[in-house]
């Protein structure tokens, strides 16, 4: 979360393939260039990878290029009022939560507009950056989260990574000690806190359409269970990933849930080995389900069709396989194109399962669309109702989905 296919792309009046609309010269000369402006959220260290991108994609296309960055947490409101007074950008970057409720407004435009489709991409990037069907952005990299674990004390206590609930449950108990937890999450109340819940309602059959039901009454109680165990910190109510990741580096807690985004602190962390595997599931030999995190690029309705066509090429450009190559090298992301993401797992095995954990991610709007943000408070209300023992799973789920 920290947080979604092309075949082609729209110049003039012309269909030109994704292939030569990735890297071609298209646009005019270096002294007519058109200027095309592209509004993100990054900041380092992601940016330099991202801007890049966005240079070279211009010099294929023809464009120059500039970029905004706002921060994160005020762009959605910026976006409705650049819509409102007709200013938006020429390409939008949005967390994939964020473009059913842009699309829904009806500044974005589909990008089938511009001869471009989601073939060849993960499903869930497909979903994620669509509306009632229509596709209206795509993101070159995605992300999503995993079980990391510390190797050697793991190996000390002879357990080998947990599979299974009952497994992750031994596996946390067994490894708590003085000044060190089995396992850490974030239980926060934000959507961090529901990121992190999303793997052990879905993978157990529950549902964000109502979760005041048995299955993630039952996912709710495994991770409360943990708490009053004292396999996992009552902490964790408080904790956002960042403090997740601080516990582990620490050597405080043997296991935690976290994304690739976390892999340089990890690396940089003297004498610390570490692995990850796919979140354990409630029985051997099920698919664990992930939520999905990346950032889409969308063409916004700004009017001007011949900058809105030349828009959809630089949409396209960034979502290319080598653009995808760069930015998930550089943020250590999954390629959202399934053949460019098994080059990664094939060439990292720490990124390996994460691979695989996108491959079988979910959209979270993939239920609810432009309410998902409604179903993401319900479900860390109830939450933070259970972990601070203020309710019981099922008690604090029936409340919070009344609300």
């Amino acid at each position: 979360m920290r947080n979604t296919k092309i075949a082609a792309v729209l110049a003039g009046a012309m269909m030109i393939p994704l292939a030569i609309a990735g890297c071609s010269s298209g646009g005019s000369g270096s002294s007519g260039k058109t200027t095309l402006t592209i509004e993100d959220y990054y900041s380092p260290p992601s940016l330099a990878p991202m801007e890049a991108v966005y240079k070279a994609c211009g010099t294929d296309i023809g464009a120059t290029v500039n970029a905004t960055h706002v921060p994160g947490a005020g762009l959605i409101a910026k976006v409705l009022q650049q819509s409102s007074s007709k200013t938006l950008p020429d390409v939008l970057m949005l967390d994939n939560p964020d473009v059913q409720q842009i699309a829904e407004s009806g500044a974005l435009s589909p990008l089938k507009d511009y001869g471009i489709n989601g073939d060849g991409f993960a499903p869930a990037v497909v979903e994620a950056g669509s509306y009632q069907g229509t596709l209206y952005g795509l993101a070159p990299a995605v992300n999503s989260i995993a079980l990391i674990y510390n190797v050697e004390i793991l190996k000390a206590a002879g357990i080998t990574p947990p599979k299974t609930w009952a497994e992750l449950q031994d596996a946390a108990k067994k490894l708590t000690k003085p000044g060190q937890y089995g396992f850490a999450f974030s239980g926060i109340n934000t959507y961090e806190g529901t990121w992190q819940f999303m793997p052990f309602m879905w993978s157990n059959g529950g549902n964000e359409k109502n979760i005041n039901t048995p299955q993630t009454a039952q996912a709710l109680q495994l991770l409360v269970d943990m708490v009053n165990a004292g396999s996992v910190s009552k902490s964790v109510v408080n904790w956002g990933q960042g403090d997740v990741l601080d516990q582990f580096t620490a050597g405080k807690a043997a296991m935690m849930i976290n994304g690739p985004w976390n892999f340089p602190a990890l690396q940089a962390a003297t004498g610390l080995k570490w692995a990850t595997v796919p979140i354990p599931t409630p029985t051997a030999g099920q698919t664990s389900i992930a939520p999905l995190g990346g950032e889409t690029f969308t063409v916004p309705q700004t009017g001007d069709k011949s900058k809105m066509a030349l828009a959809g090429k630089l949409v396209a450009c960034i979502n290319s396989a080598k653009s995808q190559e760069t930015i998930a090298k550089a943020n250590l992301n999954i390629p959202s194109r399934t053949a460019v993401a098994q080059q990664v797992a094939t060439s990292n095995p720490l990124l390996a399962p994460f691979v695989t954990v996108v491959a079988n991610a979910r959209a979270r709007t993939a239920e609810l669309g432009p309410d998902w943000p409604k179903a993401a408070t319900k479900i860390y209300t109830a939450e933070q109702l259970a972990l601070t023992g203020k309710m019981s799973p099922a008690a604090a789920l029936n409340q919070a989905q009344s609300q």
